[in-house]
């Protein structure tokens, strides 16, 4: 398991997402500062600079942190593989869940979830084997089985040696949301999120450029 990462300067987390945000161009884009790897007693420094959005990958750190004074003072979205068990944990903490990929998941937010729930669709968009998320073909009838408002699609690329290599991929997502309607578009994180925006996107999930 990687270290947490501890003694975060505040000015330069500061400076960082000022970084980001010049690099993504649009105004419009929620920078998700991701923070598996952030010990809880660091996100005081997040606040301090100006995060408000964050983004936890495991549901027991997720209830640990958005419970502790600084977390409180957070929105938290979840954005790791969603384990059915852990639904009824997670959603009394989240504004979304973007990772919701299986019917099982699906039972339990009919059963467990608020009827303002919002969620996001994981797809894998490149169809990669053994890889989760939604397969494009079956996207429509998941969507139309989920019992909560499903608002947008999510997305992990195939792992590419360039950002531009992801291009291809994000575009796809951004024509299965339009298709539907879907506003939301979580795509891009720290060594793509550039690209992710330049295809549309509306939440791009970032970490280590952030912190280091």
């Amino acid at each position: 398991m990687a270290e947490l990462i501890r003694g975060l300067d505040p000015d330069r987390i500061r400076a960082n997402l000022a970084a980001v945000r010049a690099e993504l161009g649009r105004e419009d884009v929620e920078v998700l500062a991701a923070v598996k790897y952030v010990a809880v007693e660091e996100l005081g420094a997040l606040v301090e600079a100006g995060l408000t959005l964050v983004g936890e990958n495991r549901a027991q750190d997720l209830v640990a942190k958005a419970g502790s004074e600084a977390g409180g003072r957070l929105t938290w979205d979840f954005i790791g593989q969603l384990q059915s068990r852990k639904v009824k944990q997670v959603l009394p903490h989240v504004r979304l869940i973007h990772s919701v990929a299986s019917d099982s998941a699906l039972g339990q937010l009919g059963r467990h979830a608020s009827p303002g729930t919002e969620v996001l669709v994981e797809v894998n968009v490149a169809e990669e084997e053994g890889k989760g998320g939604v397969a494009p073909a079956e996207l429509e009838a998941f969507i139309a089985r989920c019992p909560v408002t499903v608002s947008g699609l999510m997305t992990m690329p195939p792992a590419a040696e360039r950002p531009e290599d992801s291009r291809r991929w994000f575009a796809a997502l951004a024509q299965l949301a339009a298709d539907r309607g879907l506003t939301r578009l979580s795509m891009g994180t720290t060594q793509d999120f550039a690209v992710a925006a330049q295809e549309g996107a509306t939440i791009v999930r970032v970490g280590s450029r952030l912190f280091r």
